[in-house]
């Protein structure tokens, strides 16, 4: 009898650190006993395990007298999930002389079936990423996510099938053939809504389009039927593809989460129901989980009805729209998630919709009115960079009204800002990648204001009250108008159409 050890790994929230699967074996009744903080499912694996290695066509461990201990360290962190069947059974074959193969530098990953096929497992692509990093040469993950792992270049992946077909590898009878390297390809965008499917409101067109260019967040108010919904789908096909590292970023929150169903190369678009729970949109959980924030990291956050969520939920948005990421602190551990989003809110004026707008009369009472517009503090506005009013459309524009400009167009228009603004960060060698990435700081370095326009703006933060927030987010939304029109100085007239997007018939 003899001791050995497998490497596996798990992710710990959206980071990832080994594990060290250590095989005991020694004479006596036969025991089958897993140590080092396990959870039901990963105490469940001696029986799959056993089950797998019958079904393999090798001796079950139940058939034998032996004392069985698998250690997984370090034993002081809880080991979740089933990831960790494979590395088990490997373990404790080598730890029995039923298979010889070195096991340095390889990393192994799955869920064994009890005819010992494998299962997939999530959090395969942070894992691989992690593998690479630390030197490990090969990882070993069940089919369902060998393309998931092989988009890692310089780690051979292997995907496997079952236990007997990893066996024969490892013995050197038959091998494996490796999975390719993977590259995330730049399809054609495919969105179901165009802005030319948009009739009429070219100032709420403005408006987003301006908001892609500097990736600002946005409210748009107005009564029920008035294409808020329509925009806010048709925003999310002007924005531009991810980086290379933006993408793995994005796919590998999918992945930890359990959510993953393609590699994500457009920003994820997350769409959550007014009624969703507080840490269904936060994450959190006995062990912290990303929840609806985080999956629209790098992409597009659309909350529709934005009042109606609970008042918590709205609140919760404070650190993420300011900070670019979410702490969530619960009993077992505190997690910090990225959560860099741009807020898309709809609403209406009030309850019934029609307060302050044309046709319908408002019939909502003073003290209902105050009730719906309380839900958002005013932290919460001072956060939201561009209000847009979306009136309704007249009939006539419905049916005879010309087509917007298409989406297409708007994301070349996108694309060229967005250029202006990463060649102007990199002259000063600083990582931001968009206007609204900007601190109080880098306003002084990177949006020199002249004396007209730092007159006008200062007027008009004096007359409407704006706070510093305020101040500094006009400035970063008269910045991406200048960079749309391609000119290196703001103007006056870019200071006056940033003010023009504060709220005016929502306002609180």
């Amino acid at each position: 009898m003899s001791v050995s050890k497998v490497i596996s790994a798990q992710t710990n929230l959206l980071s990832v650190y080994a594990v060290d699967v250590e095989t005991d074996l020694s004479r006596g009744l036969y025991s089958f006993s897993v140590v080092g903080l396990p959870d039901k499912a990963v105490e469940e694996a001696k029986d799959r395990v056993g089950a797998a290695i019958k079904n393999s066509g090798l001796t079950s461990p139940k058939q034998k007298n032996q004392k069985i201990i698998i250690s997984l360290a370090p034993a002081a962190v809880q080991k979740e999930g089933p990831a960790f069947d494979l590395a088990i059974a490997l373990s404790y074959l080598l730890a029995a002389e039923d298979i010889n193969f070195d096991p340095k530098g390889k990393i192994f990953l799955g869920e064994l079936s009890l005819d010992g096929t494998l299962r997939g497992v999530r959090g395969v692509l942070p894992v691989a990423k992690f593998a690479k990093e630390k030197g490990f040469k090969e990882i070993y993950v069940p089919k369902e996510n060998d393309k998931e792992a092989a988009l890692i270049e310089g780690l051979d992946v292997y995907g496997i099938e079952n236990l007997k077909e990893l066996l024969a590898h490892l013995s050197g009878e038959k091998l494996l053939t490796k999975t390719s390297h993977t590259r995330m390809g730049k399809g054609e965008k495919k969105h179901l809504t165009d802005f030319a499917d948009v009739r009429g409101q070219e100032r709420a067109k403005r408006g987003l389009l301006i908001a892609a260019a500097g990736g600002h967040n946005v409210a748009m108010y107005g009564p029920p039927g008035t294409g808020k919904t329509m925009l806010a789908k048709a925003f999310a096909g002007i924005l531009p593809e991810l980086t290379f590292d933006e993408a793995l970023e994005a796919t590998s929150i999918y992945s930890v989460a359990g959510v993953l169903s393609g590699f994500i190369t457009d920003p994820p678009f997350r769409s959550p129901h007014h009624t969703s729970s507080y840490v269904s949109l936060v994450g959190g959980g006995a062990t912290p989980r990303p929840g609806e924030i985080t999956l629209a990291h790098r992409g597009v956050l659309f909350m529709d009805e934005f009042p109606e969520f609970e008042r918590r939920v709205i609140e919760s948005l404070r650190q993420p729209l300011e900070e670019k990421y979410i702490s969530v602190a619960r009993a077992r551990g505190t997690a910090k998630f990225p959560a860099d989003v741009i807020l898309i809110a709809a609403m209406n004026p009030c309850p019934c919709g029609n307060f302050g707008f044309r046709g319908r009369q408002c019939v909502c009472t003073p003290n209902t009115l105050q009730r719906y517009r309380r839900k958002m503090s005013g932290p919460i506005i001072d956060r939201i960079d561009i209000w847009l009013e979306v009136d309704r459309v007249l009939p006539h524009d419905l049916s005879e009204g010309p087509e917007g400009a298409a989406s297409h167009i708007f994301r070349k228009k996108v694309s060229d800002a967005r250029d202006l603004q990463r060649g102007r960060f990199q002259k000063l060698n600083s990582k931001l990648s968009k206007n609204s990435d900007m601190s109080a700081r880098d306003l002084i370095n990177f949006v020199p204001l002249g004396p007209q326009a730092k007159q006008t703006l200062n007027m008009a933060a004096e007359r409407l009250g704006f706070s510093p927030r305020v101040y500094h987010r006009m400035l970063k939304v008269a910045r991406t108008i200048a960079d749309l029109e391609g000119s290196q100085d703001i103007t006056r007239d870019h200071i006056l159409e940033a003010v023009e997007y504060r709220p005016k018939k929502f306002d609180m």
